[in-house]
């Protein structure tokens, strides 16, 4: 966006964060008393941003800005992608991948805590090759979660299970957003050129595989506990067995095709839309469903799994578009550029550089919880001006953006957990042993960007994970003297 025209505010900058700070505080408040859903989520951003007008001083410059945010290509690209896996996903879904998937965790005996374990390896598996956060969740919450619930896993930790495979994916592919932004963002001091991807994802495995191991071994203690919400074993035996169809896993045939595409660098926008016609047809011709189960039209309205895979994203769709207007706001108010000014002014050794910076991206994550690819952008500009005042290496300045980006998909608000509830509610709607977990169950359920922060803070502090820029370029444990 166009940043040298500077959006006034009454108040100064800081007034430029009122829409988030209304937007945050009526969405956290409701979803700790369980009353948040997405709508009231748009109608808090909404609100939010017509009390912020109030203390802009051209307000036709304020609603313009808003606008541009609206119509962003990022969160566009998002976006576009959601409405696409929103098919791709129910399309799976109607072809019972989910009851061949019971057929074949029941024969392995797979149930509760284990099947839980399963559905973040398995999610992990599918973002590591796609690089996708949100397009793992699209695609995998309606296979796995189903299955967990009639085979007893924590509803709550089976969602946080899909969400933390994604997220692990997510950080660690080097085909995904979130690195590809943080690397491009951060220049050489000693030489030309942005940090390398491979450099970065190599150094950021020293803290992601370890919360992996925890993450697994977390969700091997906690995945089972309660059981399926409460469903007695009997209804739990007669589920499984009205729930298995072994055909239904001639679906993992496009998942395979959309994984190896991923794998060869095809984008989501190729991948998917073979993915949508692979499973079409397979589904078709294995007599898994018929056409009409996939639009048709019953009394006067148009339904089916493609109608309702595009509506079934549209809530999160506007609540991604009203979020990235107010990041907008705090951009072109000039809020980004005091920040830096005065965090390089606080950032005065390395251990403090490398804190201000990663508490710095985590606040803005906090604010911008919708997507990872904004925050990531915003940020780097600040990083990269404080991270070369005190010689840190682009591989670092890096990492402290990707992490914090991928840490905060806990929250209430945040889009992950925005995204898997509309699957999951969606999936509510034709069978009522879903369960649908609270947005704020979430803060304790979904372990991998809790872990994944917590580690990296220790690192941090310990100075596990300092790095500098040596001659040439090269990363170096000592800081070079001047």
């Amino acid at each position: 966006m166009k940043t040298n025209d500077k959006l006034d505010f009454y108040g100064g900058k800081g007034a430029s964060l009122i829409p988030f700070l209304i937007f945050l505080v009526i969405t956290i408040a409701l979803s700790m008393i369980n009353l948040a859903d997405i709508n009231m989520m748009c109608a808090a951003g909404v609100v939010g941003l017509i009390i912020g007008m109030f203390f802009a001083k051209d307000k036709g410059k304020y609603w313009n800005t808003v606008l541009e945010g609206l119509g962003d290509k990022v969160g566009m690209t998002a976006v576009l992608i959601w409405l696409i896996v929103g098919i791709y996903g129910n399309i799976l879904r109607a072809g019972q991948l989910s009851d061949g998937l019971v057929w074949l965790a029941d024969k392995l005996s797979l149930s509760g805590a284990a099947f839980c374990v399963a559905a973040f390896l398995l999610s992990a598996g599918f973002a590591i090759a796609t690089g996708a956060a949100f397009g793992t969740i699209a695609a995998m919450t309606p296979v796995l979660y189903p299955v967990g619930i009639i085979l007893g896993s924590n509803p709550a930790c089976l969602a946080g299970a899909i969400v933390s495979g994604g997220l692990f994916g997510d950080n660690i592919a080097p085909v995904s957003d979130t690195s590809i932004c943080a690397a491009s963002g951060q220049t050489y001091t000693n030489k030309d050129g942005i940090a390398e991807i491979g450099g970065c994802v190599r150094e950021r495995a020293k803290i992601v595989i370890p919360t992996f191991i925890i993450t697994v071994v977390l969700y091997a203690i906690f995945g089972g506990a309660g059981g399926a919400s409460g469903i007695d074993q009997a209804v739990i035996q007669d589920l499984v067995a009205n729930h298995q169809n072994p055909a239904g896993l001639l679906m993992l045939v496009p998942t395979v095709i959309v994984i190896g595409l991923a794998i060869k660098g095809k984008s989501l926008f190729e991948v998917l839309p073979i993915g949508i016609i692979v499973s079409t047809v397979i589904g078709l011709v294995a007599g898994l469903f018929k056409f009409s189960d996939l639009i048709s039209i019953q009394d006067g309205a148009v339904v089916g799994a493609v109608p309702s895979g595009v509506s079934g994203m549209f809530n999160v769709c506007i609540l991604l578009m009203v979020i990235v207007s107010m990041s907008y706001l705090v951009i072109s108010s000039g809020m980004m550029e005091a920040a830096v000014d005065k965090l390089s002014e606080t950032a005065n050794t390395t251990t403090k550089a490398q804190l201000v910076i990663f508490l710095f991206v985590s606040i803005m994550n906090v604010l911008i919880a919708a997507i990872n690819t904004i925050p990531n952008i915003c940020c780097g500009t600040v990083v990269n001006e404080i991270g070369k005042k005190a010689k840190l290496h682009p591989y670092l300045r890096a990492n402290l953006i990707a992490i914090p980006c991928c840490s905060f998909h806990f929250l209430p608000f945040s889009g992950s957990v925005l995204f898997i509830l509309g699957f999951i509610k969606t999936m509510a709607l034709d069978a009522s042993y879903i369960v649908v977990p609270t947005a704020a169950s979430f803060l304790t359920a979904t372990f991998y960007p809790v872990v994944l922060w917590t580690l990296t803070l220790v690192a941090i502090l310990t100075g596990f994970m300092k790095m500098f820029e040596g001659p040439d370029g090269k990363p170096v444990k000592e800081e070079p003297k001047d």
